[in-house]
């Protein structure tokens, strides 16, 4: 299946309010229930795992409400991991009014912070809407503000997940979603086409596998992790 650039409509907030609320209650709908927070989650698992460490400070790029950290933390901290959690997304509009997390509104592919000022930087469902050029180009800055590695959940493009795309239509709340869930598929990125943007952005390692529900799952280290692939 070819990749297709494809308008989604939430990427400009193509729509009323009440739309855009209700598109992100469905996001937020898929992430806890298809594979979006334990895909985080099990990232986070892993570099605690070949780190040793418990704490890490972690900044999520297109954060939006931080949905998936923040229920992900939640997750991690009954095996005792912490997440000190920083927000950026491009509008102050769309992060959380409330909460602990600290929150920025900036540009992602030009990240306001000094090189590795966080141990690791995280994005959901972001990358699949930049062109190849845009994420190598994420991929280095983000590398560049990590201290350890950039953990990417995305979607993995596959005729049978377009399938179930549209086969969800009937039940998304907004029609935003009814354009932007098959629109996701068409232009994700497989996993190989992913690490390969991180080689090139030079990550250390890439390690990459695929979650429930053709979800990815991508640590790219930015120093070569101690021990062996543990399987994440």
């Amino acid at each position: 299946m070819k990749r297709r650039p494809t308008l989604e409509l939430l990427d400009t907030d193509s729509g009323t309010p009440k739309e855009i609320e209700s598109s992100l209650r469905d996001l937020q709908s898929f992430n806890q229930r298809l594979g979006g927070v334990s895909t985080t989650r099990d990232l986070v698992r892993s570099v605690a795992r070949r780190t040793g460490k418990k704490h890490f400070s972690l900044l999520e790029i297109a954060a939006g409400t931080g949905f998936v950290p923040v229920q992900a933390s939640r997750e991690l901290s009954k095996d005792g991991i912490n997440l000190d959690i920083t927000l950026l997304d491009r509008a102050p509009t769309h992060l959380p009014r409330n909460g602990n997390a600290h929150k920025v509104a900036a540009d992602a592919l030009n990240i306001p912070f000094s090189d590795s000022a966080f141990d690791v930087v995280s994005c959901t469902l972001f990358l699949h809407h930049l062109a190849p050029e845009e994420v190598v180009n994420f991929a280095r800055e983000s590398l560049r503000v990590s201290r350890i590695a950039v953990l990417v959940n995305d979607l993995v493009r596959n005729p049978l997940h377009l399938a179930l795309a549209y086969a969800g239509v009937p039940i998304y709340r907004s029609r935003i979603t009814r354009n932007d869930a098959p629109a996701s598929v068409k232009q994700a990125y497989s996993i190989e086409e992913m690490s390969g943007f991180f080689h090139t952005a030079g990550a250390a390692k890439v390690e990459a596998q695929k979650h429930f529900l053709f979800r990815m799952g991508v640590i790219a280290w930015k120093s070569a992790p101690s021990g062996g692939d543990d399987g994440f």
